[in-house]
């Protein structure tokens, strides 16, 4: 029954990248969506949390770290979907095992073993090979960059999980402060969003009454002086762009969104109450599988043979890394 569970949290955490991927392309508020995405989150928590009737102790607060951890991540992720390449985001968010490996031995002291080295060596090997693939443009390197921004925060929030479950943090309830403070950052971002957007708004209209009263006199004058008059030049077609999604349209569809995240935070826990820790971990991390193929056969991206080798080593790599944990 673990390994349901686990596949289905895989689905939705597929399912997420995917959806991320495909809404960065639209012209729509990101920090609305991901308000959205969160909100969900925080409402389907609280519902649970209440119904299973966790009880609420101190150690929820660590919630707001890995709310916080989540919020850097999850922005850095839509970020490169929007302006890298898929599959390589994809692959760098599968990575966090990496980062949570290297601090749990800092932190508390948890030695790799010979597998684990061996796991960190082929990945490494793969993520030198695509960084280094003749098909990455510098359009995809940035992606790259925003890929190892997600890579950091999603270890940085595996680890504050970690803590939680040392400090015995009941499970619900610390979601709901993750989702809460994931909220409000976002919420606040939007804000933020919306105040720029009204002064941008106002500098140009300040701009475009200033041009036009400065250009109206030296237009009189040279019309009087020639006695004539140059002939109008009809400007070049543009490219209209697509109208941006309404708040109301980009809240909701955030929300949509968030069912995927929070419903595969909720699956791992009886996957892990039931399984091996080490297999649904590596069954989990397969997510990546799922965005990967959509990257190929939906998005028709094509790898390189350095890349398709990057790709292959990396993921090897991440289920030797899990199955040795």
């Amino acid at each position: 029954m673990w390994f349901l569970y686990a596949v289905a949290a895989a689905v939705c955490f597929g399912l997420r990248g995917i959806l991320y991927q495909w809404t960065s392309q639209r012209p729509i508020q990101r920090n609305l969506l991901l308000f959205g995405v969160y909100f969900s989150g925080l409402a389907i928590a609280a519902v649970a949390g209440f119904a299973a009737g966790q009880a609420w102790t101190s150690a929820v607060w660590v919630g707001v770290l890995m709310g916080l951890f989540s919020f850097v991540s999850n922005a850095a992720m839509y970020k490169g979907f929007a302006v890298g390449k898929a599959s390589l985001v994809a692959m760098f968010t599968a990575l966090p095992p990496v980062v949570v490996a290297v601090l749990a031995y800092g932190l508390w002291g948890e030695k790799l073993n010979i597998w684990q080295f061996g796991a960190f060596i082929v990945i490494m090997g793969g993520v030198l090979m695509i960084r280094y693939s003749s098909d990455l443009s510098l359009k995809h390197l940035q992606g790259a960059g925003w890929g190892v921004l997600t890579m950091l925060f999603f270890g940085f929030t595996d680890l504050s999980s970690k803590a939680s479950t040392l400090l015995g943090a009941p499970p619900l309830p610390t979601l709901v402060v993750m989702y809460a403070t994931g909220t409000l950052l976002f919420g606040l971002s939007w804000a933020a969003d919306i105040a720029r957007e009204r002064q941008a708004r106002a500098q140009l209209r300040q701009t475009v009454q200033e041009t036009a009263a400065g250009a109206e006199s030296p237009a009189a004058a040279g019309t009087e002086s020639s006695g004539r008059q140059e002939p109008s030049v009809s400007p070049a077609p543009e490219t209209v762009p697509a109208p941006r999604w309404s708040a109301k349209r980009t809240f909701l569809w955030g929300m949509f969104v968030g069912i995927s995240n929070i419903c595969g935070m909720m699956l791992i826990l009886p996957a892990f109450k039931l399984g091996v820790t080490g297999l649904v971990s590596a069954v989990i991390a397969m997510n990546v599988v799922i965005v990967l193929l959509y990257a190929r056969f939906g998005l028709k991206e094509k790898f390189s043979r350095l890349e398709t080798g990057g790709l292959v080593c990396a993921i090897v790599g991440i289920l030797i890394l899990r199955l040795a944990a």
